[in-house]
């Protein structure tokens, strides 16, 4: 059986599959369309990140395929009715990047809140702003509104606790007596409510419909004054020219965005100027330990897929 790899996956992961069958690795072979398309037409088995898109010609290429692995968790980047109408598994990591998410989402509402950790250069300098830096806020009694409560919001939400939050979510799959609100994770919150009353906010939901645009200037502007909001989840949900008017105006105290509407973030954007604002690369969900996780997880199910 061939495996094609079209994006970066922990090497002893790829020995693992390349033991027992042909596998062909290339981590830029996503930026290779051409040879992507070709490469496509002979994998019984592709396995992918998120760049990589699923659908269309390439879709269309894999003429033999069946299992398309995905090395994370969200599926938007893949045609999963489309797959499965050819007869081709899609097996996601699910839950192996969780704690990497969660650790992100708790850290950045950390920093955004006490608003000192970027001061190293004024200190070096001498000018000790320390009067400027006293009025930082502690997590320690502020309430954490998640919205999505699966496997990562749930376990953002144990963290969160543990650092003494107050948690409050709403998932639109799930009632109020759903288990994990049963086992008191979380207290279940109507949407509006939760924006309202949570001061720091993080975004848990896939791209879909009815979440494409979830986060627009009205909801924005529903928030509270000077809260936090923290996606890692889909750019599309939040809509960046107003996040970054609510930045400037200082409506919001601050904001960590993993994911845009466009990646990699074009270099004219909203964001040039705007205060206690955190942008980091997709890079929430990855770490050395859940790289390794994801790669073997998948590894381990394709081989199982295939026996």
């Amino acid at each position: 059986m061939k495996i094609v790899i079209t994006e970066f996956m922990d090497e002893r992961a790829v020995a693992q599959l390349a033991a027992k069958h042909e596998v062909l690795y290339d981590p830029k072979l996503v930026d290779d369309a051409t040879r992507l398309k070709q490469e496509a037409t002979t994998a019984d088995v592709l396995i992918v990140r998120n760049r990589t898109q699923v659908r269309g010609e390439l879709l269309a290429a894999l003429a033999r395929c069946r299992i398309v692995g995905r090395l994370g968790v969200g599926l938007d980047n893949i045609d999963v009715p489309g797959c499965e109408a050819k007869g081709m598994k899609v097996i996601p990591a699910t839950g192996a990047n969780a704690l990497s998410v969660a650790e992100y989402v708790i850290a950045t509402a950390m920093l955004l809140l006490r608003g000192a950790y970027q001061s190293t250069p004024a200190v070096v300098a001498g000018t000790w702003p320390r009067n400027a830096l006293s009025n930082g806020r502690e997590v320690g009694g502020k309430t954490l509104g998640l919205i999505g409560f699966g496997f990562i919001g749930q376990l953002t939400g144990q963290l969160a606790r543990g650092v003494g939050m107050k948690v409050l979510a709403y998932d639109a799959m799930m009632d109020r007596d759903h288990r994990a609100f049963l086992r008191g994770e979380a207290r279940p919150a109507a949407l509006a409510d939760l924006v309202a009353a949570s001061d720091v906010i993080s975004l848990h939901v896939p791209l879909v419909d009815s979440t494409r645009g979830l986060f627009n200037a009205e909801r924005i502007g529903a928030m509270k004054q000077g809260a936090v909001l923290v996606n890692t989840s889909r750019g599309g949900i939040v809509d960046e020219a107003a996040l970054a008017a609510a930045l400037k105006s200082g409506h919001l105290g601050g904001a960590a965005l993993d994911v845009f509407d466009a990646e990699p973030l074009p270099a004219a954007n909203v964001f040039a100027g705007c205060p206690n604002l955190l942008l980091t690369p997709h890079i929430a969900g990855v770490s050395a330990e859940s790289n390794e996780r994801v790669s073997f997880m998948i590894a381990e199910k394709v081989l199982e897929g295939l026996a």
